[in-house]
């Protein structure tokens, strides 16, 4: 279907100009689409029910946001890893690569939009806003204005718009095309949810409205907007990691979707996706409730006064399965040898392994059985 047009710009090349968003005439999906909707919505629905059932769930949300963040910042080709992050979390820069101040500021803004929509809705403020906090302070975001939509074209792949794979709209008509995206974001549509999120990211990256930064922005937001539209109770669907799977086709798609109206083909694989990725996030949910209480079993068992301090720190591997004595310190308000005599007994336990046995100071440990669930088995 046709989606807008290709537009020559004085400047000698042809930029997309979308058309009205959502498009008047509703689009007529396949029995195929609804088959996958209800597919998709079932998953979500199990991955809810058990979601539901994990004590401390706000602990192992940040490893999902740090999942996702780290798998967006890949497909855009940063190279740091979620033990990379997790190691500059407790300050430790040795061997950590530049290009994880990206993973860094993407938990910022995931954070930070889940608290922003506690009062406002996702409007082009708060889009401008989360752009700011992913890119503001990074070495991407030097000249990139962060958290200001462009002002001048931008285009994506070849060098310059004219030998580019797809020119975006133009800065005369960003204003409309993000007025019917904001209006799209917030107003009762006539399609279910999951397809309005399908159809929200595929628009947001064609009209492309930042210089740099449209790729991560974008999925972000897919997270935001299901959470707004109380598609899942608790943040932990996140759909990175399907989109590096399957990276090419997930661009494939996406140019599809601008540069030939192939909406149903965009909204198929990324139905896919949501099954896909929920019915994944609802095994290892049922794996970190079975770790939690076996652990929790173990350092119960400790009794006295150790009991309490081994309780505060299994809670916080949940959010930094990689510590170092210090940090021991800090969540659990033990002296320095108090805190080393802990971590020494988790490591007897088997919860805490040192991550390099080479090393005798600044030694550093890892949930290591917690982090495989994020991270399929390696760190």
């Amino acid at each position: 279907m046709q989606l807008g047009r290709f537009v020559q710009q004085p400047a000698g090349f042809k930029a997309f100009i979308p058309d009205t968003f959502p498009p008047k005439s509703r689009i007529d999906f396949s029995p195929e689409i609804q088959l996958l909707v209800t597919e998709a919505t079932l998953a979500l629905g199990k991955l809810d029910g058990i979601a539901q059932l994990i004590p401390d769930i706000d602990f192992f949300i940040f490893m999902y946001v740090r999942k996702e963040a780290t798998l967006s910042s890949n497909i855009e080709g940063t190279k740091a890893t979620m033990h990379d992050s997790l190691k500059a979390d407790i300050n430790i820069t040795e061997g950590v690569p530049r290009d994880v101040e990206n993973i860094l500021h993407y938990v910022q803004a995931v954070n930070y939009g889940l608290t922003r929509l506690k009062d406002v809705p996702l409007m082009l403020r708060v889009i401008r806003e989360l752009h700011q906090q992913l890119m503001e302070g990074t070495a991407e975001g030097e000249g990139k204005t962060p958290g200001q939509f462009r002002v001048t074209q931008n285009w994506i792949g070849g060098t310059r718009p004219g030998n580019a794979d797809f020119v975006p709209p133009p800065v005369h008509e960003l204003g409309r095309s993000l007025s019917d995206l904001e209006k799209f974001l917030n107003n009762k549509q006539a399609y279910p949810a999951l397809i309005n999120a399908a159809l929200m990211h595929a628009q947001f990256e064609t009209i492309h409205p930042f210089l740099d930064g449209n790729g991560r922005t974008g999925r972000l937001l897919i997270t935001l907007y299901l959470y707004q539209q109380k598609v899942l109770e608790y943040p932990i669907l996140y759909l990175s990691e399907y989109f590096k799977r399957h990276r090419d086709t997930y661009f494939a798609k996406l140019s599809g979707y601008h540069n030939k109206g192939e909406v149903e083909a965009w909204v198929r694989f990324f139905l896919e996706g949501i099954a896909e990725v929920a019915k994944e996030a609802t095994i290892v949910s049922k794996q970190i409730i079975a770790i939690r209480e076996k652990d929790m079993t173990v350092v119960h068992g400790l009794g006295g006064k150790q009991a309490p301090s081994a309780i505060k720190l299994l809670r916080g591997l949940y959010s930094q399965p990689i510590i170092d004595v210090a940090t021991a310190e800090k969540v659990t308000g033990l002296s320095r040898p108090a805190a080393n005599q802990l971590i020494r007994k988790f490591v007897d336990l088997g919860i805490l392994q040192q991550t390099d046995e080479s090393v005798t100071y600044g030694r550093q440990f890892a949930y290591q059985s917690y982090m495989s669930l994020f991270t399929g088995g390696t760190a």
